[in-house]
């Protein structure tokens, strides 16, 4: 039985740090979390739409090796109990992989991908999948399989993407930790606009041994949290190096942790440049004034910080060149004539990525080593670079991208996520803390951006940054309050 100190109704709403305190100190088992849990997702999931393919029975069982696995006194994984969903990205052999698509509704895959793998070998408990754009492609998560996931701040409004199942599900306590991945932000847009934290690591952090080239690597999987304390915990997971993958880099966090275990925040003065448009890009009113006090705060933290950004030319170009080159030639060409079966937007990237010659891949190649190479001399000059996360505040669900950006004109479904793609062929490590609210009650997230293997200082600056901050996840998404009034029970 809980501890009376315990409340079960507020269990989920502590941090997976917290969680795994009670956890290992006998205050609460495997069991009664996942119910915890699972009382949680009842009551709020089918508002929000973030958990899909949920599977009790499969958590009931991971749930109650863990609680015997601790009688035996045997040795337990670092997240041993805590509840997780895996992205609709990463094939699960015990729960479907649709990628979001009609196409492949009914896939299940014989073997699980290396980050299942190294989740469920660290004892948490998987009860199901988070939701997903079809094929990951574009930051408003939406698909013919399972539908809208919608954000818990304003259910009228987009959770981002493409990890905004994950973003969702932690906002609202459902699950305790979260993966996602990102190519073009989609550990960082999602992350914005849910009030949690997202980072996108440095290329090879997390391992990957996908099918497919690993040059270039623009995409990436990694970590979501409510804290960067919990974001941390699943980092460690995912990157112990893996000889599979020829880029994998690992991640030494011995300088990460402090005395206590948790997340060092900075212990030194940094050299911030604050770009509020990163290179010019048109920003939304409402995401200015909510990031207006971004400055400030890095004074109050005794960091130096002046208006200042990296030359991002041809990152534009760059980004969607080698993503329609992949994207054409990866699992999209895969499908051949079935291809017209997916939503259009990914058939109008493809088929512009079939056109890309070698010579223009090269090219490409070519300007993202120098667009790394840039990165490397700006920061020889500054520890950080600071930005917004996306140029938009969420906007509605029925649309499916924005259109116009502060009078601007968007090309395409990706051009209104630059703020994240230009971060991404930089090869910076980035991280997505919340920094504020609009006028209208939707959270706003700042890019905290390292120069290239700067990973450590990116995090432990996030931790000062959520410190100073004064503690964002207290703003629970309103959803919530609405779901105690009905059931009395949250």
């Amino acid at each position: 039985m809980i501890r009376p100190r315990v409340d079960v109704n507020t269990l989920v709403d502590l941090t997976a740090v917290e969680q795994r305190g009670l956890l290992e100190a006998g205050d609460v088992s495997a069991r009664e979390l996942l119910d915890a849990h699972l009382d949680r997702v009842e009551q709020v999931n089918p508002t929000v739409n973030a958990v899909v393919a949920l599977d009790p029975e499969i958590g009931r069982a991971r749930a109650a090796a863990v609680d015997e696995a601790r009688a035996a006194g045997r040795p337990m994984g670092p997240l041993a109990g805590l509840v997780t969903a895996h992205k609709d990205l990463t094939d699960t052999a015990d729960f479907p992989t649709t990628l979001g698509s009609p196409l492949f509704a009914d896939r299940r895959p014989k073997t699980d991908s290396l980050l299942v793998s190294r989740v469920k070998a660290a004892g948490a408990v998987a009860i199901g999948k988070t939701n997903t754009p079809e094929f990951g492609r574009g930051s408003h998560t939406f698909n013919p399989v399972y539908g809208i996931t919608r954000n818990p701040y304003d259910t009228t409004r987009t959770a981002g993407g493409s990890s905004g199942g994950a973003a969702v599900s932690l906002a609202t306590s459902m699950v305790a930790i979260a993966d996602g991945s990102d190519m073009g932000g989609s550990l960082r847009n999602p992350a914005g606009w849910n009030n949690v934290v997202g980072f996108r690591a440095s290329p090879g952090v997390v391992p990957s041994v996908a099918p497919g080239p690993p040059w270039p690597r623009l995409g990436t999987e990694g970590a979501m949290g409510r804290t960067v304390d919990d974001l941390v915990l699943l980092l460690e997971v995912l990157s112990p190096r893996h000889l599979a993958d020829p880029l994998s880099a690992g991640l030494d966090s011995s300088e990460l942790k402090a005395g206590d275990g948790l997340v060092a925040p900075m212990d030194r003065p940094l050299r911030v440049a604050w770009s509020p448009q990163l290179g010019g890009l048109p920003v939304e009113a409402d995401v200015r004034d909510a990031l207006a006090g971004v400055p400030d705060i890095c004074a109050d933290l005794g960091w130096g910080i002046e208006e200042a950004q990296p030359d991002f030319s041809d990152a534009d170009e760059v980004f969607a060149t080698l993503r329609g080159w992949l994207m054409a030639h990866g699992t999209v060409a895969a499908l051949g004539d079935r291809r017209s079966q997916l939503k259009e937007t990914i058939q109008l990237e493809a088929a512009g990525g079939a056109e890309v010659t070698a010579g223009q891949v090269y090219g490409a190649l070519a300007r993202l080593g120098e667009l790394w190479r840039r990165a490397a001399s700006f920061f020889e000059h500054y520890d950080l670079l600071l930005g917004p996360v996306s140029q938009v505040s969420p906007f509605p669900v029925e649309t499916e991208y924005p259109m116009v950006i502060d009078g601007r004109p968007m090309d395409s479904y990706i051009d209104w996520m630059r703020s994240c793609c230009r971060i991404t062929v930089m090869g910076s490590p980035a991280a997505s803390v919340p920094a504020g609210f609009t006028t209208g009650g939707l959270p706003t997230g700042v890019q905290i951006i390292g120069g290239p293997g700067a990973d450590i200082t990116v995090l432990r600056a996030a931790k000062s940054f959520e410190q100073a901050t004064g503690g964002h996840y207290a703003r629970r998404p309103p959803l919530l309050s609405l779901a105690r009034n009905r059931s009395g029970s949250l």
